[in-house]
C-alpha cells in the first residue's frame, strides 16, 4: 500500500438539498440550493488530495453539464461538503442582465480559468484484480483519468467487496465510490436447486438488497430463460438493477432480444447481440469447439458477426431491443486487442504505468482468463475488425433510435489498462458514430440514471460534487481527458501539451491527479520484481546486449 495514503476516521456529514429545476444553460439568476447546517470536515490525505471543504469555490469554469448538452460559461461553481450549492454565470449576456456583483469566496478557490468541468464518469463494468496488484493501483488510475464511481466485480471476494464500498462511502481512502456486482445468490445460504428455481428469485433477490447489494450479475443463468425473468423482476420490486454477461454457452436458449424483453436492465459487452439475427437457433460452431477453451471462445465470438444476418440485426433486432427498454454497455475497448494483437502490446504508457502484475496475467496462457491471444491468426484479427464495424452499427442505430447506450470498460483485462481504458472507450464510442457530447452523456449522465443515483451524473446545484477540472475542452477532443492531455497549439501557435484533468472531485474531495499519476508510477516500478524470466512479448525487441 502507498505509504503517503493518509488513512483517516473522521465522520464527514454530508449536506442535503433541494434539486434545481431550471435548465443550466438558461439560468439567467444564480442558481443556489439551500444547505442543512451541519458539521463539515476537511479530510487531508496528504499531498493527495484534501476535502471536502465547507465552501469549495471553482471560478471561471466553462461547464459541460453532463446531460448532451454544449459547454456553457464561464461559471462561478460553489461546493458546500459533497454538493454543488451555487452556480453564477459570467458569459457575457447574463453578466449584463445581473450587473455587477461580488464573487464568491471560500475555504479553498481553484482558478479554472481555461478549463473545463464535466461530472465524474461512471464505469459501470470493471474490474480490480488480486494481489499482487495493490488494489490503490485501480483506484487511482480511475480517478486520475476521470471515473468516480464504479460497478466493480468483487475479485477479492463478497465480503472485501462490500467492505471496500463501504470504506469509499465514508471517504475513508481515495478510491471511486462502488457498487459492487455480485453474482445472484452470492452471500447468502440459499441452496443451488434454490437458486435455479425461479420461484426463489424474490426472496433470494430480496436478501441481496438486504446486504446492500445494488447490481446483480446473471452472467451463467442465460439456460433458463424464466429464471432470467424473474430475477430481472425481482430486481426491479427492490430498487436494483440486472447486469447481463450473454456466455455463448447459452445464447442459443437466451440471447440479446430474448434477455432484454425478459426485464434485463443491462447487457454487458458483444455477446448474444449477433445471435439474435442469425438464420437458426445457434451459432455455427466447429466440430472441435470447446466453450471453456478461451482461445476457441473468443474466436468464435468475433466470427459469429461475420455470417450474422445484417439487415435483421441493423432493423428488427434493434427494434426489439429498444422496445424493450434495455441498456447496452459495449465495454469495446476491452476486446479490441482481438483485431490488432501488436498494437494492444506496445501502448506508449506500457512501461510506466501498466504493472507488472498485470503484465503477466495479460501474456498467452491458458490458465488466466482473458490470456487466449495463442494461435491468434491475421484471420482472426480480420474477423474481429468487421465484428468492430458491424457492432458499432449496431450501437449507432440503437442509439439513434432512442435506446439506451451506457458506460463501462471491463479493464483491466486483456491488455487493457485502468484508467487509460477509460479514454479508449470514449474514443471508441465516438467511432461508432455517436456525437462527442452523446459518448459523454452516456459516461455521467445516462450511466447514473442506469444505476439509479439520481444526484450524480450532471453538473448543477443540488448535485453531488463529483466533478472533473480538464485543461482542455473534452467535448472538442476526448484526449484532452488522459492523464498526458494531448498535443495542442497555444494561441501563438506553439506546440504544447495538454495537463489531462487537473483536479478529480469525489464527493467533494479534491484530488491532486499528478500526484495520483506519481503514485502510480511508483508502484509500478516495484512491481518489476515481479517479471518473468522470460517474456514472450518483450525480450524479442529489447536491444542486444540487454
Amino acid at each position: 500500500m502507498p505509504s503517503v495514503v493518509a488513512r483517516c476516521t473522521a465522520t464527514v456529514t454530508l449536506a442535503t438539498a433541494l434539486l434545481a429545476a431550471a435548465s443550466l444553460s438558461a439560468q439567467p439568476r444564480p442558481a443556489t440550493v439551500p444547505v442543512a447546517a451541519t458539521p463539515i470536515i476537511t479530510k487531508s490525505f496528504g499531498d493527495l488530495g484534501a476535502g471536502p471543504y465547507k465552501a469549495l469555490v471553482i471560478r471561471n469554469a466553462m461547464v459541460i453539464p453532463g446531460h448532451g448538452g454544449p459547454p456553457a460559461g464561464p461559471y462561478d461553481i460553489k461546493v458546500e461538503g459533497n454538493l454543488i450549492t451555487e452556480m453564477v454565470p459570467f458569459d457575457p449576456v447574463t453578466a449584463e442582465r445581473a450587473g455587477a456583483r461580488p464573487r464568491m469566496t471560500g475555504d479553498r478557490i481553484i482558478d479554472a480559468g481555461g478549463k473545463f468541468v464535466m461530472p465524474g464518469m461512471i464505469d459501470l463494468h470493471t474490474h480490480i484484480r488480486t494481489l499482487p496488484m495493490e488494489i490503490e493501483y485501480v483506484y487511482y488510475l480511475k480517478l486520475a483519468m476521470g471515473v468516480t464511481t464504479m460497478v466493480n466485480a468483487a475479485d477479492r471476494g463478497y465480503a472485501d467487496g462490500m467492505r471496500e464500498a463501504r470504506r469509499s462511502a465514508a471517504n475513508e481512502m481515495i478510491a471511486p465510490r462502488m457498487y459492487p456486482l455480485v453474482s445472484y445468490g452470492a452471500g447468502t445460504t440459499f441452496t443451488r436447486l434454490q437458486l435455479d428455481d425461479p420461484s426463489m428469485a424474490p426472496q433470494v433477490v430480496k436478501a441481496r438488497a438486504a446486504n446492500g447489494v445494488r447490481v446483480i450479475s446473471m452472467d451463467p443463468l442465460g439456460w433458463n430463460l424464466e429464471l432470467v425473468g424473474a430475477i430481472a423482476k425481482a430486481a426491479k420490486a427492490n430498487d436494483m438493477i440486472t447486469s447481463f454477461h450473454l456466455q455463448p454457452a447459452n445464447t442459443a436458449v437466451t440471447q440479446a432480444v430474448k434477455a432484454a424483453c425478459a426485464g434485463v436492465t443491462m447487457i454487458e459487452h458483444h455477446y448474444g447481440y449477433a445471435e439474435s439475427s442469425l438464420d437458426g437457433a445457434t451459432q455455427d460452431f466447429p466440430r472441435n469447439y470447446e466453450y471453456g477453451n478461451e482461445n476457441d471462445r473468443f474466436r468464435e465470438a468475433g466470427r459469429v458477426w461475420t455470417y450474422a444476418n445484417r439487415e435483421r440485426l441493423l432493423g428488427a433486432v434493434v427494434d426489439s431491443l429498444v422496445r424493450c427498454g434495455v441498456t447496452m454497455l459495449p465495454t469495446r475497448v476491452v476486446y479490441e486487442a482481438n483485431r490488432d494483437l501488436i498494437r494492444a502490446m506496445s501502448l506508449p504508457w506500457t512501461e510506466k504505468y501498466t504493472h507488472q502484475a498485470l503484465w503477466n496475467w495479460n501474456l498467452p496462457n491458458p490458465a488466466f482468463h482473458g490470456a487466449y491471444h495463442y494461435d491468434w491468426t491475421s484471420d482472426d484479427e480480420y474477423n474481429w475488425t468487421a465484428a468492430y464495424r458491424l457492432w458499432g452499427d449496431l450501437i449507432f442505430e440503437f442509439n439513434r433510435r432512442g435506446g439506451t447506450v451506457a458506460f463501462g470498460t471491463d479493464d483491466n483485462y486483456i491488455w487493457a489498462t485502468p484508467g487509460f481504458s477509460t479514454v479508449r472507450e470514449l474514443q471508441l464510442g465516438r467511432e461508432t458514430g455517436m456525437k462527442t457530447l452523446e459518448v459523454l452523456k452516456s459516461a455521467t449522465y445516462t450511466s447514473a440514471r442506469t444505476l439509479g443515483e439520481p444526484k450524480l451524473g450532471l453538473v448543477r446545484p443540488g448535485y453531488t460534487a463529483d466533478l472533473l477540472i480538464v485543461d482542455g475542452n473534452p467535448a472538442a477532443n476526448l484526449k484532452y481527458l488522459y492523464a498526458f492531455g494531448d498535443l495542442a497549439l497555444d494561441r501563438s501557435g506553439a506546440m504544447i501539451r495538454t495537463k489531462g484533468i487537473v483536479h478529480t472531485i469525489k464527493d467533494g474531495i479534491v484530488l491532486e491527479n499528478a500526484n495520483l499519476m506519481r503514485e502510480v508510477e511508483r508502484m509500478v516500478q516495484a512491481s518489476r520484481t515481479l517479471a518473468p524470466a522470460a517474456d514472450p512479448v518483450r525480450d524479442l525487441f529489447k536491444p542486444s546486449g540487454k
